[in-house]
């Protein structure tokens, strides 16, 4: 039950602008409800502390007094349960003819008479009916809550070995009603314990994580989720910040309604446990970031180009392209200090993923005694196409150059022909520029699941505006 939660809250919530919309179908809930049964047959494998203690008066025999200091569990059986959602509440879990067997220590008291022993416990008809209640609290972190809870059992058979146990099984009839009326009483506030201890864990949950020196990404849930019948919605902010700093990023995020039914162009042959739509303004607001931190600067040396790059960092390569400059520094090096002069502009659609990169490229001359000579400085924009794919649990992707110009905008050794230059620089990007970029896109960047899981079968589709994810889920051992 605890991992359906988590998996609803981890990746949803509304609003009228997310940066990811997530949505969490009824197969979700089965997959979370099956393996949250195994992890929890798993942990109930070992003795846990119980305390209870309790009486029985007999006009014939006087006030037997017991005590169950532990108990250990050893079969529990829930499988006639299901999950489900509850519209405008949360999430609902039912159980029916729940087996539970057990053996506890006990010790009893009648009179001066003092025993002790074990017993086994066995019920075959546990019944339970829960709904959690799902919300935001103001930090944008989930929070739950009991919003009802109806526990019971209506069989109890006990068993007593060891001691005086042929007297107390002769009075077991009796002590089962005890039993059970004492179980019945304690299995919703046990309940509503262990959901507190899930709230005060949601408290501490880190909504935004640092990802390098520069940016952080903010995952706060942008409002309460909606739950409908037949699935869960919701939003996740999906934008990128500073470091250090707290600087809105000037891109509004769009609308990213996930299509009912699923988009043709995705082949499911079923519906997908979760689906994730992750919207332009990610994207650019990670642009934004990057830009405005200085992050998107690079100075290029001779020795960082392949050697059979057409254009090479030396006044004699360059100086084809203005006379002057070869005239001037015969044969020198020379170093380009690169930048992003605007920040760079992202945008999904159903036929690729389209970048304008906005950057200016300043040639410096290197002198023998290492000073630096400005020559020219020019503008160079790019239009890039991309396409993401996902294997392996890994975003994948390649890259195609689809323009390129290049303009002057001063120069200290006379006019650059420019439009020979953008042509040779062309040739040097699709020869060179691109497989280098398309062989480190192909290695990818691990997606970030939940702890213990990984996306099974993932599909990705392009639509106008966000990049879709429908996947099921896989527990790792």
């Amino acid at each position: 039950m605890q991992l359906c939660l988590l998996l609803l809250l981890s990746a949803l919530a509304t609003t009228t602008n997310p940066g990811i919309t997530a949505r969490l179908t009824p197969r979700a809930l089965e997959f979370g409800r099956q393996l949250g049964l195994q992890l929890l047959q798993s942990r109930l494998q070992k003795d846990h502390e119980l305390n209870l203690k309790g009486s029985y008066h007999s006009p014939l025999l006087g006030t037997l007094t017991y005590t169950v200091p532990r108990i250990h569990v050893h079969e529990l059986q829930m499988n006639d349960s299901t999950v489900d959602f509850v519209e405008d509440v949360g999430v609902r879990l039912r159980v029916q003819h729940g087996r539970v067997r057990l053996s506890a220590d006990w010790g009893a008291q009648l009179g001066a008479i003092q025993d002790k022993g074990t017993a086994e416990l066995r019920t075959h008809d546990l019944a339970v009916g829960l709904v959690l209640g799902v919300g935001v609290d103001g930090s944008g972190r989930p929070m739950v809550w009991s919003a009802a809870c109806d526990a019971r059992a209506t069989n109890l058979h006990v068993e007593f070995h060891q001691g005086h146990s042929w007297f107390y099984n002769l009075l077991a009839p009796l002590l089962q009603r005890v039993l059970r009326q004492e179980l019945n009483k304690q299995l919703c506030p046990e309940l509503h314990r262990a959901i507190g201890q899930l709230e005060a864990a949601l408290k501490d949950m880190r909504v935004s994580s640092q990802l390098d020196p520069f940016a952080a990404i903010d995952y706060s849930l942008l409002g309460r989720p909606l739950i409908m019948v037949e699935h869960g919605d919701a939003a996740i902010k999906g934008e990128f910040f500073r470091v250090g700093k707290c600087q809105q990023s000037p891109c509004s995020p769009l609308p990213a309604a996930l299509p009912v039914p699923l988009p043709e162009a995705l082949p499911v042959v079923h519906e997908p446990m979760l689906l994730l739509a992750v919207t332009d303004f990610v994207a650019n607001s990670a642009a934004f970031t990057y830009f405005t931190a200085g992050a998107l600067r690079r100075n290029v040396s001779g020795d960082m180009l392949p050697q059979r790059f057409p254009l090479q960092l030396r006044t004699k390569s360059l100086g084809l392209f203005s006379p002057q400059l070869q005239e001037r520094y015969p044969d020198q090096p020379m170093e380009l200090q690169l930048w992003a002069r605007q920040q760079p502009l992202l945008s999904c659609r159903p036929d690729a993923l389209h970048g304008t990169l906005f950057g200016s490229a300043e040639a410096f001359v290197v002198l023998p005694n290492a000073t630096r000579i400005p020559a020219f400085l020019l503008n160079i924009d790019a239009n890039v196409t991309g396409k993401p794919s996902i294997s392996g649990n890994r975003l994948r992707g390649t890259v195609k150059l689809t323009g390129l110009r290049v303009t002057q905008v001063k120069s200290h050794v006379g006019p650059v022909e420019v439009t020979r230059l953008e042509t040779l620089l062309k040739f040097g990007l699709w020869l060179f520029g691109v497989p280098w970029a398309n062989k480190r896109l192909q290695a990818g960047i691990p997606l970030p699941t939940p702890h213990g899981l990984r996306l099974l079968n993932p599909q990705l589709s392009l639509q106008e505006g966000f990049m879709l994810i429908a996947t099921d889920l896989q527990h790792q051992t």
